[in-house]
């Protein structure tokens, strides 16, 4: 196992792997995300696109079986930045943590902390950067679709250094597994200032 780093057009290659993981990872609860191949590599462009990103690839390998991406707020989308810019948070001085999926076999080796560990110094590496953030579905603790098992990663996240900010909230829409339709997800909003 070992995990490498990708920007700009280095992502090209790669791109169908990491959309084929976002739709697989995803499809489990919380999210319950009905993917769609051709959308997801057009979101990742953004990625490509973008002179602040990294994306970072747990490889077994050659093959993709994790990933997790970050990038200046300034370049997410409206959606994303409100809750920021209502509160006079400029987004230049926010690093965005996009996503974090491992294939389940995977976790619990501390990938996902090494995942945290990795944006989080990228996030450095960005003159005006004091923050980094992320947001995350939350779901009723009855929803039909809840495993008995399911541990929330709450605790996790704490232990990375990042508080929950139930007063910053966004919506975004994706199609429920077995849905036909989109509907809009409350995503809640996880913060941490960086050390100076």
């Amino acid at each position: 196992m070992h995990i490498k780093a990708f920007s700009g057009s280095k992502l090209g290659a790669i791109l169908p792997a990491l959309a084929q993981l976002r739709v697989e990872v995803f499809r489990a609860w919380p999210y319950l995300y009905e993917g769609d191949l051709a959308y997801e590599q057009t979101y990742l462009q953004t990625y490509v696109r973008s002179q602040t990103a990294a994306v970072f690839v747990a490889l077994d390998g050659d093959e993709p079986v994790g990933a997790t991406t970050c990038l200046s707020l300034s370049e997410e989308t409206d959606n994303i930045l409100a809750p920021f810019l209502t509160r006079a948070i400029d987004p230049a001085t926010v690093c965005y943590f996009g996503e974090s999926v491992l294939r389940t076999a995977y976790r619990g080796q501390g990938i996902g902390v090494r995942f945290f560990e990795l944006r989080e110094a990228h996030a450095r590496t960005l003159p005006a950067c004091r923050m980094v953030a992320f947001c995350a579905v939350e779901r009723p603790d009855n929803h039909p679709a809840r495993p008995p098992d399911f541990v929330p990663l709450a605790k996790f996240w704490g232990q990375r250094g990042f508080t929950r900010r139930p007063d910053m909230t966004c919506d975004i829409a994706w199609k429920d597994v077995g849905d036909t339709q989109e509907t809009p997800k409350r995503m809640v909003f996880w913060t941490k200032a960086l050390a100076a």
